[in-house]
């Protein structure tokens, strides 16, 4: 009876230790790199790399800007970009130039056909058209080192342009590096405004051409045409054939005045904050002497499709 007792408690003390190993084996499988858990960290990365490729440059929302530090010597020219920013991607690439002497800006001016790229220079498309390209490829591959460019300035990166792309690849990393600036609060684009006829008198119409960047008003020129055709003012007078100085004993040409007027303006950037008599001239602005006050009717009006 009691040999019969102890082989029964001996038989279930084999069988408690046998299932105790067999389940303390399983643990040890699968803990050693078993197939569950080697398929769980192959699964980690591939989950990821969608939001990795959605995420992009991951750039910080905003507006960015840039400008060369001077003028060129030579062409009088000085290259700016605009970026703008939203949810980590470069969404709009503005490239352009400010001159020396001010006036509307080198894009704004090769579109409307006064650059000449193509008839003075022997390009197969204008400026503008080819900077374009450029502010796309930089959209598409949301990184300016993608312009790889050569020893002389250009790149064979973007297909159909030959112009100089360095200064343009230098802002945008000067811009992205700078952060983002405050807008504004006009709304980016270009404007134009003009008289609603020719002057009885003169024969002249006035027109202005604004261009607003990062909010902001960032090139504006003042300028007329002839009823009867021929060169605009501004072009009568540079050539002196307005005469201002020598027909009406003013102390500065027509275009040297309209330039002051331009430059005032950009620096109130509001044409209301630049008082004028009820004889149109203003005190506001030194050496100026001529009417201003249809040059600023006018830049209101181009600017009232800007808010």
């Amino acid at each position: 009876m009691v040999n019969n007792k102890r082989w029964t408690w001996l038989a279930i003390a084999a069988l408690v230790a046998f299932l105790l190993t067999g389940c303390g084996g399983g643990k040890d499988d699968n803990a050693a790199g078993g197939e569950p858990a080697g398929t769980e960290p192959a699964d980690t990365p591939s989950a990821s790399a969608p939001a990795d490729e959605d995420t992009g440059a991951a750039y910080q929302d905003g507006f960015y800007y840039a400008e060369a530090d001077q003028f060129d010597e030579k062409s009088g020219w000085k290259y700016v970009v605009g970026l703008t920013v939203e949810n980590g991607k470069i969404v709009d690439v503005e490239w352009t130039g400010l001159h020396k002497d001010g006036g509307i800006d080198k894009k704004t001016l090769s579109m409307q056909g006064k650059y000449g790229l193509v008839e003075k220079g022997g390009a197969q498309s204008e400026w503008h058209e080819q900077a374009e390209k450029v502010e796309q490829f930089l959209l598409d591959t949301q990184d300016p080192a993608a312009i790889q460019v050569k020893d002389d300035g250009t790149t064979d990166a973007v297909s159909g342009v030959t112009i100089k792309v360095n200064d343009f690849t230098m802002l945008v990393e000067k811009a992205l590096a700078a952060g983002p600036t405050e807008k504004g609060p006009y709304k980016d684009g270009r404007y134009h405004a003009e008289a609603d006829q020719f002057d009885e008198k003169s024969g002249w119409k006035d027109t202005v051409d604004v261009t607003v960047l990062g909010g902001k008003i960032f090139a504006v020129q003042w300028n007329a045409v002839h009823k009867d055709g021929g060169d605009d003012k501004l072009t009568r007078s540079r050539n002196g054939e307005y005469g201002m100085v020598a027909n009406g004993g003013a102390q500065a040409e027509w275009h040297e005045q309209a330039a002051r007027m331009e430059q005032f303006l950009l620096e109130k950037q509001d044409p209301a904050a630049i008082p004028v008599d009820d004889g149109g001239y203003t005190d506001a602005v030194s050496g100026v002497t001529i009417h201003v006050d249809g040059f600023l009717d006018l830049v209101q009006k181009a600017l009232a499709n800007a808010k």
